[in-house]
């Protein structure tokens, strides 16, 4: 089913109990979390989060300080590693006593060890009758295709499917790829795609010492930043261009992409920069370039959307779906050489020909991608959960 299918009806409903269960407290799922959080708890619903210790950092915390207050189910941390751990199952005990206390009508498990730990803890107890919801925000679905591991998780991905009362995809890329390698979903299954708050269709004008270039996330494998690196490498070759590159973020790969760029002779033209909110990232830089390799529904896509940003983006997961009619300019991921040209195409264009093209798709995004419509289709898929629950 689509998010357009969903009776969004919550007026004078009664208010629901609902625990949102998360791995690290980073990126665009934790947005999306924050997001979900703060809008139930302005429609008068109960609110708790789940969420890990060891990943974060500063930022993650201060979010995360901010919001207690308003939790009225509280904000429990605890160490959750990624990948399968020893700690694993006292983590699952853990979890289970928390939710017996809170009594909830929906457990929300967000990302693969958010939704593990959402649908396994207390599942033993036959008293236990909160309705389970699990979104994939990508997560194992896009690990390592083909590998041993990547089979391994989709053989566990189907095995949680029996203890899933409602499956929220935020991008239709992922409920198809959730179809072809793990199977037809055998509950209820919906998507309802990420979406932002009207401040966010406001533009951002570049500040006067931007940089050409904009790299907005996480410093990881999965995001292509290889891939930007070496198309620089190649514009300074070539064409004789040495257009600066702002990356701001954090992650694993930071150290590599610093020596590859020394590699390549590039490495003055980059600045890294610490975490920071979208729209502050974005008077950095007068061209967001977002090289992934996988994704599912990218909010900094959207932001930068929403904010009037020229955006170079790869075509890979819901990427073509946040474009629309404008997909066409999407780019093939691991292509420096697509990418060089694009990029040196990109820098050539008048501010006339690229505030008309940022206009047109900020007016397509604004109108589909709504946070009150994201908000609006999650809680009803929870009472649709509810009511098929209460029948059963």
């Amino acid at each position: 089913m689509t998010q357009d299918s969903l009776d969004k009806s919550d007026v004078g409903a009664e208010p629901l109990r609902i625990v949102h269960v998360l791995r690290a407290p980073v990126g665009g799922l934790f947005r999306h979390v924050l997001d979900l959080a703060r809008e139930q708890i302005a429609r008068g619903h109960e609110v708790g989060l789940i969420t890990d210790s060891l990943t974060g950092g500063a930022r993650g915390a201060a979010q995360l300080t901010e919001l207690a207050p308003s939790l009225t189910l509280g904000l429990l941390r605890l160490p959750i590693h990624r990948p399968p751990h020893m700690t694993d199952l006292s983590l699952l005990l853990k979890v289970g006593r928390r939710l017996a206390e809170l009594n909830p009508d929906v457990v929300h498990g967000h990302g693969s060890k958010g939704g593990f730990l959402a649908r396994v803890a207390d599942q033993w107890k036959s008293s236990f009758v909160a309705v389970r919801v699990y979104t994939p925000h990508g997560g194992s679905l896009n690990y390592r295709p083909g590998t041993w591991s990547h089979r391994l998780f989709m053989m566990m991905e189907a095995i949680l499917a029996w203890r899933t009362d409602l499956l929220l995809f935020e991008s239709g890329y992922i409920a198809d790829r959730f179809e072809s390698l793990v199977g037809k979903p055998r509950h209820l299954a919906h998507v309802v795609r990420n979406g932002i708050a009207p401040r966010e269709l406001e533009p951002v004008t570049p500040a006067d010492d931007a940089a050409d270039l904009l790299y907005v996330g996480e410093f990881r494998s999965a995001k292509g930043l290889d891939t930007l690196i070496d198309a620089l490498g190649l514009l300074a070759k070539t064409a004789r261009r040495r257009p600066s590159l702002v990356l701001v973020g954090d992650g694993p790969e930071r150290a590599a992409l610093s020596a590859r760029a020394e590699t390549l002779g590039v490495a003055s033209q980059l600045n890294f920069r610490a975490p920071m909110t979208a729209r502050e990232a974005f008077a950095a830089g007068r061209i967001l370039v977002v090289p992934s390799r996988a994704e599912s529904l990218p909010y900094i896509v959207l932001e930068a959307a929403g904010a009037h940003k020229p955006i170079i983006a790869t075509r890979v997961g819901g990427m073509a779906e946040i474009f629309g009619p404008y997909s066409g300019g999407l780019i093939p991921c691991d292509n420096p050489g697509v990418l060089s040209d694009t990029l040196a195409r990109m820098l050539d264009e008048t501010a006339r020909e690229s505030s008309a093209k940022t206009r047109e798709l900020a007016d397509y995004v604004g109108a589909r991608f709504s946070l009150s419509g994201m908000v609006d289709g999650v809680i009803a898929g929870y009472r649709e959960a509810i009511a098929r629950r209460a029948r059963s």
